[in-house]
């Protein structure tokens, strides 16, 4: 959506470039920021009942496609790990949960990614790239549980929890993304038709 408004305003592919890694930087600075944020405002459960790190992939991956999002997906819980730790020694996410949490947002970056150019040209189509990019995600973070069951200290049992426990911020992710997704398109669409 980004890159073909900036096609049209007749932008060189350094512009784009430029354009999508600064959006990109700015989604991943989203993701570690929110979690904090959260974390502040809610208490220690934040990050499993909002999804904090979620919302801004699944939006970046509407806007940019799953390349981008999927870079941003992976970079996200890497740089909360490394900023975390750095700043108080309790990092978020933990360094055992941190290959899965970038594999599930990975996940989630590639379903709504791939919607990309349907969102393009209908952004209500970011409604059903959100739901199928949260289906995909969780199912993939529960199977990974079971598939690596007693190598790592959370369970099956603890993930499904986690899973059931995680329906609000779905619930938010559901609603915001889109919108938001669509007021940007509104956006990009009038300023194109300068």
């Amino acid at each position: 959506m980004i890159e073909n408004a900036l096609k049209l305003k007749n932008a060189s592919y350094k512009t784009i470039f430029t354009v999508k890694t600064v959006i990109s930087a700015a989604i991943i600075a989203l993701a570690v920021i929110l979690p904090q944020m959260a974390h502040f405002a809610v208490g220690a459960k934040a990050g499993v009942t909002l999804l904090p790190m979620y919302l801004p992939i699944l939006l970046g991956s509407c806007l940019l496609g799953y390349k981008w999002g999927i870079v941003s997906a992976v970079l996200s819980p890497l740089t909360s790990f490394i900023i975390t730790s750095l700043l108080n020694k309790s990092p978020m996410p933990t360094l055992e949960r941190m290959p899965f949490m970038m594999a599930e947002l990975a996940i989630f970056a590639l379903v709504s990614g791939l919607f990309y150019k349907k969102i393009q040209n209908n952004a209500w189509f970011a409604f059903l790239a959100v739901i199928s990019a949260q289906i995909a995600g969780r199912a993939f973070f529960a199977a990974s549980a079971f598939i690596f069951n007693g190598l790592v200290s959370f369970t099956p049992s603890m993930v499904l929890a986690q899973i059931k426990t995680g329906y609000i911020g779905l619930i938010i992710q559901a609603i915001l993304v889109p919108l938001m997704v669509m007021g940007i398109k509104k956006l990009l669409d009038k300023n194109t038709q300068k």
